[in-house]
């Protein structure tokens, strides 16, 4: 789905269930006297250039790569992409058919090309992933299974096509429950064992699908991603990244979308997302071992996407112990009963950090099950730490709701209140409960409507 075709359907789902004076509200946009921190975009913009290849193709089928869903392709697509990167570079050609495979790990200068009618089906075996590599899982580095696409320090590099990667995670869901090993990694990272010492290979932590770990100039563009055994795509200490007109189908436990970890300079651009989890969730680290790294995310720009199911729409957190910043989200439609909220930040005193300068405008939801806007200190462990988080300046701008349980969902600490939280030009219908605001400083409402009312 092009960001052209998603921003048409916008413009049609606003004008099917709105007035006609709440459309041109959404539709023109924000006012300029508003406009200061999305004229930052410009800038970030500019900076994130896709990046270009060698006009050379290594076709799999080359190196011994059979397209009949059953043949072990992971040499292939080895010898490949090595060879590509030797020539300087260039594209592997994924043909038409079904290619089964264990890890693909890309090297500098390398564009994955998966054509329509191309298949990349990714082995169940978890011992298609070994030996381990280095990773990040759940906001704590580790050594762990190698995600299905794996990067690490490589520079341009691309996933592109109309392909399909199948990730068949219903293969790797079973291991959801099996918490020792997740406890295990968390005390590692909170005594701050080294991570060579952080051995997870052979035990249960499922693998993210998409990893480009310290690398430069990403593009992921548009191939259908489907069924990750975890986290579909999950740029780590990575900059310039741009992800594309991709479609993530994945409804499996923790399978969310897109999780760019402690990155800079990422746009996320005319997507799709039908997930389990989050459909976005920006992150930074967890606890100690963000701390540790200190990297945080910043300088995310997210328009023209479609949120089917997910938990959240655009999440940031929990694990945020790195900080995040400067978060822009325009032009999005979030549509489904499954879908709990469409901005939400998640946190306690165990993640610390800070996030700060959040904007969204121009958001056609029509329905989520709990909060439009969802702030929350007390997310899991609760305020149980010694590390105060601290939210500060989010903004709403021309976000429309046809229903919900909650407008706001607003929980601070009175230590630590979220402060600056502004919303203009809101409609907000169908609100079941009363909105909840707990320890917030400067909530400023202009040209809200609650269920018809104006809120200030």
């Amino acid at each position: 789905m092009t960001g052209k075709s998603l921003k048409s359907i916008f413009t049609l789902f606003v004008c099917l269930v709105l007035s006609e004076g709440t459309v041109s509200q959404v539709i023109a946009g924000s006012p300029r006297g508003e406009a200061a921190g999305w004229e930052q975009v410009p800038k970030i913009l500019s900076r994130i250039k896709t990046p270009t290849f060698t006009d050379r193709d290594f076709n799999i089928t080359d190196y011994g790569a059979a397209g009949d869903g059953k043949t072990d392709c992971s040499e292939a697509f080895r010898q490949a992409i090595s060879a590509a990167n030797k020539a300087g570079g260039g594209r592997v050609v994924v043909p038409a058919g079904s290619f089964l495979t264990g890890a693909i790990h890309l090297k500098s200068n390398v564009n994955l090309y998966v054509p329509q009618g191309a298949v990349i089906k990714f082995s169940a075996d978890p011992n298609s992933y070994l030996p381990a590599v280095y990773t990040r899982w759940e906001g704590v580095e580790c050594i762990n299974y190698s995600p299905f696409i794996y990067a690490y320090k490589q520079k341009n590099i691309a996933i592109t096509g109309k392909g399909i990667l199948d990730g068949q995670g219903e293969n790797w869901w079973k291991w959801k429950r099996t918490y020792e090993d997740r406890q295990s990694l968390f005390k590692h990272g909170q005594d701050c064992t080294p991570v060579k010492k952080r051995q997870y290979g052979g035990k249960t932590l499922r693998p993210n699908m998409i990893e480009p770990y310290k690398c430069e100039n990403i593009l992921i563009e548009g191939v259908t991603i489907r069924n990750g055994p975890f986290w579909h795509i999950h740029p780590v200490l990575s900059q310039n990244i741009t992800i594309k007109n991709v479609k993530v189908e994945g409804r499996g436990p923790n399978n969310d979308g897109c999780n760019p970890e402690s990155c800079k300079d990422v746009l996320i651009e005319g997507c799709y997302f039908n997930t389990g989890d989050d459909c976005i969730a920006i992150k930074s680290g967890r606890n100690n071992d963000g701390r540790r790294v200190n990297k945080p995310s910043e300088n995310i720009v997210i328009r023209d996407c479609l949120m089917k199911a997910g938990h959240g729409g655009v999440v940031i957190g929990s694990e945020m112990s790195g900080s995040i910043r400067n978060v822009f989200a325009e032009n999005c439609i979030m549509d489904s009963p499954n879908l709990n909220q469409a901005l939400r930040i998640k946190t306690n005193s165990h993640r610390g950090g800070f996030v700060e300068n959040v904007y969204a405008r121009n958001i056609a939801v029509g329905q989520v099950s709990e909060a439009v806007l969802k702030v929350n200190f007390h997310y899991e462990e609760g305020d149980t730490g010694k590390f105060t988080p601290k939210v500060r300046n989010i903004n709403m701008e021309n976000i429309i709701c046809k229903k919900s349980k909650y407008a706001l969902f607003l929980k601070g600490y009175e230590r630590s209140p979220i402060a600056d939280v502004r919303l203009k030009n809101c409609t907000f219908d169908n609100v079941e409960s009363a909105d909840i605001i707990d320890n917030v400083r400067n909530l400023v409402l202009e040209n809200v409507k609650i269920n018809g009312s104006v809120k200030k």
